[in-house]
């Protein structure tokens, strides 16, 4: 089950959409609802293993643009958001818990997301392809005039942009998950047998 959530995270990830509040280099994709599909219903070691696999996958498919920059920080900060969640959900599996874990999940994927953005993934980027971080903030601030900084950039398009993809993606899975439950719990019994 692992291998197919993965190879539907890849795909999704191939989907990927431009926000009018953030540099176009920020895009948001769908490809966390398999992951936390698959970790509820499997733990938070199979969301792990998901992401990681949906991003060779998706490396396998469509090769990289960032320089491996983006691959990680898809992976890295798609993990803040499973991890916790499915760590939550699974010391309690009821409707309201799924909830609170996608709640907190998101929170932990904003924050997580913001300073990881601004610590490591922004440098990087700017010392990869060999441009000042004020060409970045620049490319922030033409969107968005209260970008002045690496601070505001990750305040006003990274912060919101998880925001975004974590409600998204817990609305989703929320919608879905009680629906596959089921299957997906007797597909794992009869693995068993």
């Amino acid at each position: 089950m692992i291998g197919v959530f993965s190879a539907i995270s890849a795909v999704l990830m191939l989907f990927e959409f431009p926000v009018p509040f953030a540099p176009p280099f920020y895009e948001l994709d769908f490809s966390e609802i398999p992951a936390l599909i698959g970790a509820f219903a499997f733990g938070p070691v199979a969301g792990v293993m998901i992401e990681f696999c949906k991003i060779l996958l998706k490396l396998l498919m469509k090769g990289t643009s960032t320089a491996f920059v983006g691959d990680l920080a898809n992976f890295v900060v798609g993990c803040s958001f499973i991890l916790p969640a499915s760590i939550l959900y699974l010391i309690k599996k009821t409707k309201k818990s799924a909830m609170l874990s996608c709640l907190v999940g998101t929170v932990v994927m904003i924050l997580f997301g913001t300073i990881f953005n601004a610590v490591y993934l922004l440098p990087t980027f700017a010392d990869l392809y060999g441009m000042p971080l004020d060409a970045i903030v620049a490319m922030g601030t033409e969107i968005n005039g209260n970008i002045h900084s690496v601070t505001t950039l990750v305040i006003f398009a990274v912060a919101p942009l998880n925001l975004l993809k974590g409600a998204s993606v817990s609305v989703i899975t929320m919608l879905v998950y009680k629906q596959l439950s089921p299957i997906l719990k007797a597909g794992a019994v009869k693995k068993k047998i």
